[in-house]
């Protein structure tokens, strides 16, 4: 890709790509579009087993034992596709691991893209100079060839990405690099011989089937495979928001909009889209883990911000002014905590502490202090083997909570993760085995800063 491509023309691109790559060759035949509408009978009659169905013991919910279906097994399996997880995935498959990504939603980036947090910060220093690295500036340099893909891109600069044409970068990425992809799958379990965990268990429209791996991966944020593999880790609340997008802001009448002393509030930021702003929500400190009040954060916020949309219709000069999207993900930062071989502390960042075992660097939201070094021990747990955690949820105190959990952060531990676990799986050892050096080497190669 050597020119800029216009948005029709990115679209017509995603719509002659389809998502291939580890979906079998059977699907990838099949065109990404058809001229009319079609369907057929697989089989008729089809009645499922309810042998395995839980059942009701004194009044107790309980579920029978039962052999899973084995959907895949590999070197590296990746569990979440955020940009910790994609990061994670090519990393490890550029390493030379056979790699499986399992991923919950219909696309890849999590809040970078599903999230609607647009806004690339994090990554800057005294300097200015730009710490992280690696395959993340490698899609935001992608990006740039694209007509409305990035803006703002430039020394000492927070660059904002219209999501959609993240979400083809991802996807081209990772087909380019021969990861296997399995979309619509939620992580629920982890699959242990003894201390060690050799796979994760996923829901699906195909049921419940287990995906066996050498290393794992935990880039869900949450850190789901971690807390399923019983590794210690630490129960945290904070703020849950929800990102939105509102379009027509090219055609405000700025000579009626001059009446009012001050402007509406709510008009958020620009994104590379004339005319479409994303809206940042703070939200109320509450537990991500608890789904009543994951429910209750969701109508909440989008009845707020529906209202508040049709308020700033009501202001002279606005009343063009319309609500594109609210995200398709929750705006929730930060929920459990890995408890590692080493934890970063705030003073680690304020006082940009350095380690020899770093694998990432990290920086601020502007360029005004040092840069700090992630360890390696962050992303092993205490005593659980043969897994690795990434993004937001590895091992560091909540003061840290706002840097570690930043979109350039997040892609720069999951490459360490992704290269890390390859290195694991070729040697035949786990992942508090590798030996770092080796790691560090690999991430240069690939790109990375390591200071």
């Amino acid at each position: 890709m050597n020119q800029r491509l216009s948005r029709r023309e990115l679209l017509q691109l995603v719509g002659r790509s389809g998502l291939a790559a580890g979906l079998g060759a059977a699907v990838a035949t099949h065109p990404a579009q058809s001229n009319a509408f079609t369907g057929s009978v697989i089989k008729d009659g089809v009645v499922q087993s309810t042998a395995t169905c839980p059942t009701v013991v004194n009044g107790e919910v309980i579920q029978p034992q039962r052999k899973l279906t084995l959907l895949d097994q590999t070197d590296v399996l990746v569990v979440g596709g955020g940009s910790a997880g994609v990061a994670a995935a090519i990393a490890a498959r550029r390493a030379g691991a056979q790699v499986t990504l399992v991923e919950r939603y219909n696309h890849f980036g999590g809040l970078w893209t599903g999230g609607l947090v647009l806004i690339v910060i994090g990554h800057l220093v005294s300097g200015p100079k730009q710490v992280c690295m690696g395959i993340g500036e490698e899609m935001m340099r992608r990006l740039e060839k694209f007509e409305g893909g990035i803006m703002n891109r430039g020394p000492g600069n927070s660059p904002t990405v219209d999501a959609e044409a993240l979400k083809f970068v991802m996807l081209d990425m990772i087909e380019e690099a021969g990861v296997k992809v399995f979309l619509h799958c939620w992580g629920v379990d982890a699959v242990m011989d003894g201390n060690a965990v050799c796979g994760a268990v996923f829901e699906s429209k195909s049921g419940r089937q287990a995906i066996l791996a050498k290393t794992v991966i935990d880039a869900t944020g949450d850190g789901d495979v971690f807390a399923a593999a019983g590794a210690e880790f630490e129960h945290r609340t904070y703020n849950i928001g929800l990102v939105s997008r509102i379009g027509n802001l090219d055609k405000v009448d700025r000579e009626r909009a001059k009446q009012n002393p001050k402007p509406p509030r709510g008009l958020g930021s620009a994104t590379p889209i004339p005319g479409v702003n994303w809206v940042n929500m703070l939200g109320p400190e509450t537990d991500g883990l608890d789904v009543s009040v994951l429910t209750r954060m969701e109508m909440n916020h989008r009845r707020f911000i529906w209202e508040s949309l049709q308020k700033m219709r009501q202001t002279p000069g606005y009343e063009k002014v319309s609500l594109l999207e609210t995200g398709p993900q929750l705006g929730v930062r930060i929920t459990r905590a890995l408890a590692g071989v080493k934890t970063l502390t705030a003073d680690d960042v304020n006082k940009g502490a350095r380690y020899p075992d770093v694998v990432a660097v990290g920086g601020f939201t502007k360029p005004e202090r040092d840069e700090w070094h992630i360890p390696y021990g962050t992303l092993v747990p205490k005593k659980v083997d043969n897994l690795l955690a990434s993004g937001r949820c590895i091992s560091a105190a909540i003061k840290t909570a706002d840097n570690i959990r930043l979109i350039p952060v997040c892609f720069a531990t999951g490459h360490a993760a992704g290269v890390a676990a390859a290195v694991a799986a070729k040697d035949g050892c786990t992942p508090r085995e590798v030996e770092v050096p080796k790691v560090q080497a690999i991430l240069r190669q690939q790109e990375a800063y390591l200071g």
